[in-house]
């Protein structure tokens, strides 16, 4: 099984309180979440992310055919990371870290996903043809939305 790895850092110019209350509530996700993905909650949600928390959400990613997705956070420490785990879903593996540092005028925000293609070396093929470039879209949409809602006057 390979395993593909995309990491991501935005620097947010607001507090650390600011920062984890935003990403911490599962709400904001739909938020975040380009709407070519027709993303929908189905599970209620808490305010807030705890361990052993399940999210179920239905995403729309190829040619209208919907996928059911449940994750499950698994580890929270607050103020400094959380990390999601598909447990169903459209890949064979997915593990998602969200972290997070108080620097001096900033939070610096760091996403890393590890995650493999289902369907073994077939799965693989379609990687650079289909899921590649919908990973980057998605994290460049998140980055886009994010510096609109966190950093003043389009800054970075």
């Amino acid at each position: 099984m390979k395993i593909y790895r995309k990491e991501h850092t935005q620097h947010l110019h607001v507090s650390l309180d600011e920062a984890w209350s935003y990403f911490s509530n599962p709400v904001n996700l739909a938020d975040i979440t380009p709407s070519w993905l027709r993303f929908r909650l189905i599970s209620s949600l808490p305010q807030e992310i705890y361990p052993g928390l399940i999210l179920t959400y239905q995403i729309t990613p190829i040619s209208r055919i919907p996928f059911s997705w449940v994750t499950e956070i698994t580890h929270v420490k607050e103020k400094e990371y959380f990390v999601d785990e598909q447990r169903f879903g459209p890949y064979a593996f997915w593990h998602h870290q969200h972290h997070f540092r108080q620097l001096d005028n900033s939070v610096e925000m760091t996403d890393i996903v590890h995650y493999a293609m289902p369907f073994g070396p077939i799965g693989q093929l379609f990687h650079p043809l289909l899921v590649k470039n919908k990973v980057e879209d998605i994290f460049e949409y998140r980055r886009k939305k994010i510096k609109k809602i966190f950093i003043p006057n389009g800054e970075n």
